[in-house]
């Protein structure tokens, strides 16, 4: 509990308000985010969004609404921010203060009749993702894990990705893997580690750019949600973990500008649709995989996800991480007024399929929050005691951990003028409530009973 009466602290783009027994509200923290929380921070608890459970009624929540029906990437994210109005110089300066020699493109496309914002990083004016004249990258058939909607990730077929070296040849991108993952011998194919960065370059890189805190905080925990699933598939510790894939220049870009951006729109909960996860199967170095992949699969657990039928791969694991950092609660889309809408765009346009994510910016209606819970109540009569004796018993009570303490004149048998001594307490309390009674008052006996109640 915090003891910042009434003050509110922000953290990855949350806000939260804190708490203590004199009645004033707080956030929790988040299961899913596995980093330390600084202090004076705290994250949202998965399903509540913050303060949201405990919001008082006349309160306006900013709500931000992920709709996920053709899946989510990075780069789709961060189309859609912009595409809601987040400023794309504040994104552009942020790649460049990751000293990566990265920036932004950002174009109008279209896809599928919806107009949308396509973001693309660039590295000396071309592609980042693109193969560099003096980089050798891995040329090969087999599936990806992780790969970046701007290039191959999003929307494609088994049968398009299963392309000869001369058709096409990427780098890895995105997604943090042991060699033996892609099965590729050094023979085969050369390992070229100039975009890749184990997991220790990669805090350092974010800890040392000129970045808002909290969303440092929400990059870094993206990054440590991708080490632990890669360390935990492939057996090794997290530390060990190289990245090549999420390594490259344009995921870290991508991940460190989708915080930023996140952040900056002090959003009070984060709320995502169910996730279409796509269809088909994905050949990799383990053999053929069901959508999602491995990785994928591992980060999206918790969270409704579903299958359109499409026979494409459409969540990469940059996309699950950043939900899962985020600390999203799961839903139909809240009541709110909303005050701006983007779309954000996936490199390929399938025919009748609206390659993009939606961002819906907006108010939560005003209503109130209504919670119930079981407490346990304790309630002793005594006629011989003085004000200031019983005013100091019910002092004792409230630093035993009473929730609440009460104290009523009550007619005793034989017209005796007494006092009702009731406490209000939780169930792990009440035996430590009960001796105090005993202890300090003249009662022989405490009634004792559960009773269930409503709160804001």
């Amino acid at each position: 509990m915090f003891k910042a009466v009434g003050t509110a602290v922000r953290r990855a783009g949350f806000a939260y308000l804190a708490v203590d027994r004199e009645g004033c509200y707080s956030g929790t923290m988040n299961g899913n985010l596995p980093v330390e929380v600084p202090a004076g921070h705290c994250a949202t608890d998965n399903g509540k969004a913050g303060a949201a459970a405990h919001a008082p009624k006349d309160w306006q929540m900013k709500t931000g609404y992920i709709e996920c029906f053709a899946g989510i990437s990075g780069d789709m994210l961060l189309g859609a921010l912009v595409d809601a109005g987040v400023s794309v110089e504040l994104l552009r300066s942020t790649a460049k203060a990751l000293g990566l020699g990265a920036e932004l493109r950002v174009e109008r496309v279209n896809r599928s009749g919806i107009q949308s914002t396509k973001v693309d990083v660039l590295v000396d004016g071309n592609p980042a993702d693109a193969p560099h004249p003096d980089v050798t990258t891995h040329a090969h058939t087999e599936h990806r894990h992780g790969h970046s909607h701007g290039e191959s990730e999003h929307g494609h077929t088994h049968e398009e990705h299963e392309h000869s070296h001369e058709e096409h040849e990427h780098p890895h991108k995105e997604h943090g893997h042991t060699h033996e993952e892609h099965g590729h011998t050094h023979g085969e194919h050369e390992h070229c580690h100039t975009d890749g960065r184990d997991w220790a370059n990669i805090r350092n890189l974010i800890e040392q750019a000129a970045l808002p805190e909290d969303a440092k905080v929400l990059a870094l925990g993206t990054f440590e949600l991708l080490a632990r699933v890669e360390g935990q598939i492939h057996n090794v510790p997290v530390e060990n973990v190289h990245f090549h894939e999420v390594g490259a220049v344009d995921t870290v870009t991508d991940i460190v500008c989708s915080a930023v951006g996140l952040c900056s729109l002090h959003v009070d909960q984060w709320v995502c649709s169910a996730i279409n996860v796509g269809g088909g199967f994905v050949e990799c170095a383990h053999g053929r995989f069901p959508v999602p992949a491995p990785a994928t699969a591992e980060l999206l657990k918790g969270m409704p996800t579903y299958s359109s039928g499409l026979q494409m791969e459409l969540v990469t694991p940059t996309g699950a991480a950043l939900l899962r950092a985020l600390g999203c609660s799961f839903g139909d889309a809240p009541a709110m007024r909303s005050h701006s809408i983007g779309y954000g765009a996936g490199t390929r346009n399938p025919a009748r399929f609206p390659n993009v994510l939606r961002l819906s910016l907006g108010d939560a209606e005003s209503t109130t929050q209504f919670s119930e819970e079981t407490i346990t109540v304790l309630e002793c009569a005594v006629d011989d005691l003085s004000p200031q004796v019983m005013a100091r018993i019910m002092e004792l009570a409230i630093a035993k951990g009473a929730l609440d303490v009460m104290c009523i004149p009550v007619t005793m048998k034989k017209s005796r003028a007494g006092s009702l001594l009731m406490v209000l307490c939780e169930s792990k309390d009440a035996a430590a409530l009960e001796e105090l009674l005993f202890r300090e008052t003249s009662t022989p006996g405490i009634r004792v009973r559960k009773e269930k109640r409503v709160v804001l």
